[in-house]
């Protein structure tokens, strides 16, 4: 059962990724790990796609002009259990706190927005992929599945993570909620890109919603969050479209507590930088009293909610297709136990 009667300070960062280089976004990570180490904390959070940085190119050109893109940003994106990784957690067990980071994962040729939280004894305790890439980001990466929707227990509590616009999906969210999350993740890329021609894209509207899961989990919220710097345009930037569509800063990091107050003094936009916030889990059990939407405010009786905890199933099953459970499989029904073995392995897969 979750513990209420503690305090842990915890941290968030606002700072440019190091873009499309995975090694000094591994340096920089740790380097900004041991500053919140530092300050106090016991946790810090990273923000999404933070290695090898959100990829941006997706927003501003067409297909033809993101292929110079692809393959770098594939070679760099990191694989679960491989160098980079170990690297990583060796990293964060030598600073021992906990780290909840943002990236891009490949896994064979395909990439996937993970996160993951990292143990201070450099153990992963989970990962996760975003369920339903947003909008262009569905030509670069695959989605996740049942199994991504999780809150785990770490030293400092219940942690869950989403990435973006993953706060804007009721269904997800309330999943989350009923795990008892005591303190999410709030991943964000940076708010500045096309800032005058989408409003729903900037930091009024997804600021807002990161407050907004804080009142309504009656959690606590940190919200990690990107900046766009002279690195990205000179990345990603190069004509006077490109940059305009790009802008510069949009680092919005926030800290919130199951009041929605916020507890932390932001930064500039352009800023780089991490912010801090002391968290009294005893803050919880008062928001719930007035309102717990998973508890004694709930309607089960009127709504439920269905969720399918499937994990990453395999892509090939190895099969009898031999005799009569061959001919199942090719849409014939025989009616033998090894037809109704195989039905039920096929069904599983579906």
């Amino acid at each position: 059962m979750p513990e209420y009667e503690r305090t842990v300070r915890v941290a968030a960062v606002q700072a440019e990724p190091a873009w499309l280089d995975l090694d000094a976004g591994i340096e920089k990570t740790l380097r900004l790990a041991a500053e919140a180490k530092e300050k106090g904390a016991e946790l810090v959070a990273f923000p999404e796609t933070w290695l090898p940085g959100y990829p941006w190119f997706l927003w501003l050109g067409s297909v033809a002009w993101q292929s110079q893109f692809i393959v770098k940003y594939a070679q760099n994106s990191l694989v679960l259990g491989e160098e980079h990784w170990n690297r990583l957690a060796e990293g964060v067990r030598a600073l021992g706190l906990t780290v909840v980071l943002g990236y891009s994962e490949r896994e064979g040729g395909s990439l996937y927005m993970g996160q993951a939280v990292i143990s201070p004894e450099g153990r992963t305790l989970m990962t996760r992929r975003k369920l339903k890439p947003t909008h262009v980001e569905r030509t670069q990466f695959g989605e996740g599945d049942g199994s991504d929707v999780s809150v785990v227990d770490t030293p400092v509590g219940r942690v869950g993570a989403l990435n973006c616009w993953e706060h804007l999906q009721p269904l997800t969210k309330y999943a989350m909620y009923a795990q008892q999350e005591q303190l999410h993740v709030a991943a964000w890329p940076s708010f500045c890109v096309m800032q005058d021609g989408a409003y729903a894209l900037g930091a009024e509207v997804n600021v807002s919603a990161s407050r907004v899961y804080a009142v309504e989990g009656q959690c606590f919220v940190l919200a990690p969050c990107g900046v766009i710097g002279d690195a990205a345009h000179a990345a990603f930037g190069g004509d006077p479209e490109r940059d305009a569509l790009l802008g510069r800063g949009g680092g919005h990091a926030r800290i919130f507590g199951p009041d929605g107050r916020s507890l932390a003094e932001p930064l500039a936009p352009e800023e780089e930088g991490i912010i801090v916030a002391d968290l009294d889990y005893a803050a919880i059990l008062a928001a719930k009293n007035a309102a717990d939407p998973v508890g004694h405010y709930s309607r089960p009786d009127v709504f439920t909610l269905q969720v399918r905890r499937e994990g990453r199933l395999p892509k090939v099953l190895e099969l009898p297709l031999s005799g009569e459970a061959g001919a199942l499989a090719a849409g014939v029904a025989a009616g033998t136990e090894a037809d109704e073995e195989l039905a039920g392995l096929l069904a599983a897969a579906e």
